[in-house]
């Protein structure tokens, strides 16, 4: 990968040097969360740097987080389709029902507790099924978060009936279909939204990773964080980092291929490598401030499992009812990401 990844670098310099004075580009790209959370810190400025090095600065990146550019996060895709801006990040679940195939991915215990692992499979996985799916857009990368935690006001949660009536903040539909079928009360929302509804008491708590606690404020606004047990997490969420297809395409020859030579299964690893990072931090910060860190025991993760299972033979169904082959999705899915084990760093 690195032999690759070298070549295509060379290839970007060759290609800069002979137009150094050629066009400059600036590319306007937006997310919906703090600056100081571990993508933006780990990924997206590190990207739009080496993007601004190997180019010159012939390309400028400009980062805008907390949809500072307009819209809402569930519109990102929309927008980047639409040359509202030049690229971000992007939660397709934030659309159910738009991108389904993308859901294998996000199947209760699909994937490892590494977000780098996750992202590798999740590049391929892309690779396999999605791109017709993201045609109107330019990918660079597909990529995971590590794992998701439940985090809840009060004691944390010890049994499976503990989730019995909790109303929870979920991520996507199957981070939902899987709280709902636990016991809890799932209210799905954007990233954004869920501080403000804890504060408020809409939700209980929810289940989001270690490293966006410190940005959220889940230090003040709940009280516990609960993993399972064992390598797989409970629930993961796909996120593609994209650019207005017109855009990529209408630059120079040269510089297209810097961004290539940061794109593809180099950079998705980059971007889940990020959360692998800031989950670190993101743990030490809330049991810092004295919140209770806790894990399910093998047993109690065993009966999730089970619930769990539940939720992807049902989702096997949806699928297939629609027209998928929604076996074979789950089939690759699980060959990615038993292929990338271990492919971590």
């Amino acid at each position: 990968m690195h032999l690759i990844k070298q070549a295509a670098f060379a290839a970007a310099v060759t290609l800069s040097a002979t137009s150094a004075f050629g066009q400059e580009v600036t590319l306007r790209f937006q997310h919906f969360v703090s600056p100081a959370s571990a993508n933006p810190t780990y990924f997206m400025q590190p990207w739009a740097d080496m993007i601004e090095e190997q180019s010159n600065g012939r390309i400028k990146v400009e980062l805008y987080p907390f949809m500072q550019l307009g819209g809402a996060a569930p519109s990102q895709y929309d927008l980047i389709r639409d040359g509202a801006i030049d690229g971000g990040w992007v939660i397709p679940g934030y659309q159910p029902n738009r991108f389904p195939e993308a859901e294998a991915m996000e199947l209760p215990f699909m994937t490892t507790k590494s977000g780098e692992e996750a992202s590798a499979a999740a590049w391929e996985f892309t690779q396999q099924f999605l791109m017709d799916d993201f045609a109107d857009v330019h990918v660079i990368a597909a990529h995971m978060h590590g794992p998701g935690i439940v985090h809840k006001r009060g004691p944390a949660v010890e049994t499976v009936e503990d989730f019995a009536g909790l109303k929870l903040r979920g991520p996507s539909r199957p981070a939902t279909l899987l709280l709902e079928q636990l016991g809890a009360t799932p209210i799905g929302m954007p990233v954004p939204q869920f501080p403000e509804a804890l504060s408020k008491g809409v939700v209980d708590g929810g289940v989001i990773t270690w490293e966006m606690s410190p940005s959220l404020k889940l230090n003040e606004l709940t009280d516990s964080h609960t993993d399972v047990a064992g390598d797989r997490a409970l629930y993961n969420l796909y996120f593609i980092w994209a650019m207005n297809k017109d855009v990529y395409e209408g630059m120079p020859d040269d510089l297209r291929a810097i961004i290539d030579a940061n794109s593809g299964l180099m950079a998705s690893m980059w971007a889940g490598r990020a959360h692998d990072t800031g989950d670190v931090v993101g743990r030490d910060l809330m049991a810092a401030d004295g919140n209770q860190i806790a894990a399910l025991s093998v047993a109690e993760t065993d009966r999730i499992k089970a619930h769990g299972d539940t939720v992807t033979a049902n989702w096997i169904a949806e699928m297939d009812a629609k027209g998928y082959d929604g076996a074979a999705l789950v089939s690759a899915a699980q060959a990615v990401v038993a292929a990338n084990i271990g492919i971590a760093n």
